[in-house]
């Protein structure tokens, strides 16, 4: 049976899981760590570095390293959360060509779906090197509360990472998945999930025989972790302004180390009641003179800067009940899900509204990678018994006379499904309509996203109100949209399958799938070469030192001198391929310098 990964593709960390043998894994990177960063960086050399070796030249490097690009993940350029990211973040973002939104990088501007493309890769590499084998298959996490775009700008990414993306899933489901594998449950249960950029919360059944049945589902893509790390930088800032006189947002490295400590300060608040922040050198003032920051923090400044944060959280609480029409005691059981269900406060206000304490049972930062596991193990297996029934996170309609938005699929609507509706005319004599297919809760359809258009031609003329026109949307099991428009009168009929964009084109896609593909080639013969230098090294190092003994031993004798040069020529090979960087020529010479290592040491070991 073929592999496919599961990887969680987070805004602050990513993670990658698979199932082995009937078990769910979370697969360990290099440094055996389970998460990795989600953080890109490209150095002054032009070399990308992903993960852990990006965070830590981040300051360094501010400008250079990308941080948080899901938050930015298909949106357009004039929307208010990338107008709120151009401002705060130490990197440049730019409009792209499309109206989408570009990151600037050296000498290059990238799209965001090619970043995220670059984290996944690095978790497609840390599961090749794992399972020592070729991965192609994916299924990816998103939150719950993606628009179609932001689903398609993701699916584009693991395109542009070589991977073939059987299926995009939501994060609250996927971590209801490894909640429920293999426990033969029947339960109601609400995944509150505060990662560190977005929140989702959703009310699943989950039925005895493999079904997980999602009843709702809402939440906020602009509400994370982030925003509790801006939330510590802006009073640090402040409080630097009053001492100072000086903006530290102005230095894109005073503001990268900020973030850097930010994050650590909210991360030991969870455990502690008040930790120091410390910054030495932070920047110099305008005579200069060295200005360090010093402050101390506690976790009731914490949870007063956040709390309307966290209340921000249990309003959509709130109102997803009211969709679901469930009454809080009907949940028995509440998973936390994101590195933000840490804070103490974030916990003390779920159980709160719940009136019950959550579930510690799951890991939080694992959890959504091990149900993206499950899913793809269950897509390719047939004798897996799980049945997944989703549901549409926003509404689904179309633009009407005034500009105002008409209903057709509502928010929280189980797929596959298709609805129809009769419009009517809006103007004598109209002989052709175009319907604009909308996505959003607001009932102005200029506040909610266009998916596509098209245009309904042939109408007869008639009185307005008199020519009827049947709209049908169909949505399938892998959340792909279709619309028809039909003249009941005439059967004239037109229609489209929506495809979301990520604001890429496909040559745009082509190129950046060939790109990475060459990247990949580079990065292996790179370290075929690493692994192949250190063997090497590591032989001539011994061949060395026990060279003085050999020579003393065996220097006497015609054939003794003889072996001894040739060793020296083997020595003098095998230092020129590594200098070439050359892995083959490297391997090559392997053998000849391990044949000598045995042999010297022979010879040392019979004088001993």
């Amino acid at each position: 049976m073929e592999r496919v990964i599961g990887i969680d593709l987070g805004t602050t960390n990513s993670c990658v899981a698979i199932v082995d043998s009937g078990t769910p894994t979370v697969i360990p990177n290099r440094g055996g760590y389970k998460t990795t960063p989600s953080m890109v960086a490209i150095t002054e050399a032009g070399k990308r570095l992903v993960g852990h070796i990006a965070k830590r030249q981040a300051i360094t490097n501010a400008e250079n390293t990308v941080y948080a690009a899901k938050r930015l993940i298909g949106r357009k350029w004039n929307s208010s959360q990338v107008k709120n990211a151009v401002l705060t973040s130490s990197y440049r973002i730019v409009e792209g060509p499309h109206g989408d939104v570009r990151i600037q990088l050296r000498d290059k501007t990238y799209s965001v779906p090619e970043v995220s493309a670059m984290v996944l890769q690095e978790m497609r590499v840390i599961a090749e090197d794992f399972l020592g084998e070729t991965v192609s298959k994916a299924v990816i996490t998103v939150p719950a509360y993606f628009n179609d775009n932001q689903r398609q700008a993701t699916k584009d990414a693991g395109q542009i990472a070589g991977l073939d993306v059987i299926r995009i899933i939501n994060e609250p489901t996927a971590a209801s998945l490894a909640y429920g594998f293999g426990k033969n449950l029947e339960k109601l249960i609400a995944v509150y999930d505060l990662g560190g950029g977005t929140f989702d919360i959703s009310i699943l059944e989950i039925g005895a025989h493999g079904v997980f049945k999602v009843i709702a589902t809402a939440g906020d893509t602009f509400l994370g972790g982030e925003d509790f790390d801006a939330r510590i930088i802006d009073w640090l800032v402040q409080g630097f302004k009053n001492q100072h006189g000086i903006d530290l947002r102005q230095d894109r490295m005073a503001l990268q180390r900020l973030k850097d400590a930010a994050e650590k300060a909210k991360c030991e608040l969870s455990s502690v009641k008040e930790t120091e922040i410390n910054l030495p050198f932070i920047i110099s003032s305008g005579r200069n003179e060295a200005l360090h920051l010093q402050q101390t923090i506690s976790r009731a400044t914490l949870e007063s800067l956040c709390e309307d944060l966290i209340d921000r959280t249990i309003d959509i609480c709130k109102q997803t009940m009211l969709d679901a029409k469930l009454d809080k005691e009907e949940v028995e059981d509440v998973v936390l899900v994101g590195g933000m269900t840490r804070m103490p406060k974030v916990q003390e206000a779920v159980a709160g509204f719940f009136d019950r304490d959550p579930c510690k049972g799951v890991h939080p930062d694992e959890v959504v990678a091990l149900g993206a596991a499950i899913q793809g193990a269950a897509l390719v297996d047939d004798q897996h018994e799980m049945i997944l029934l989703d549901v549409t996170p926003h509404a689904l309609g179309i633009m009407t006379f005034g500009s105002l938005f008409e209903e057709l699929i509502p928010q929280n609507t189980t797929v596959p499904t298709s609805r129809t509706k009769i419009f009517t005319t809006s103007r004598d004599n109209q002989t052709a309509v175009k319907i604009l297919v909308m996505q959003g809760e607001s009932q102005q359809a200029e506040e909610n996203e266009m998916l596509g258009e098209f245009i309904l031609t042939g109408l007869r003329r008639a009185p307005k109100g008199q020519v009827e026109i049947e709209v049908t949307f169909e949505i399938n099991a892998d959340g792909i949209v279709s619309v028809s428009a039909k003249d009941l009168e005439t059967g004239q009929q037109q229609s489209i399958q929506v495809t979301a964009t990520s604001g890429l084109t496909k040559d745009e896609i082509k190129q950046m799938i060939d790109s990475a593909k060459e990247y990949m080639v580079d990065r292996r013969s790179s370290e075929e070469f690493e692994a192949a230098k250190q063997e090497a090294e590591k032989l001539i190092v011994e061949i060395e030192r026990l060279f003085p003994q050999v020579e003393v031993v065996v220097a006497a004798s015609d054939f003794g001198r003889e072996a001894v040069n040739k060793a020296r020529r083997i020595l003098r090979d095998a230092k020129a391929a590594i200098d070439s960087k050359d892995a083959t020529a490297i391997k090559n010479q392997i053998e000849a310098l391990a044949r000598t290592q045995r042999m010297f040491k022979g010879v040392v070991t019979k004088t001993q």
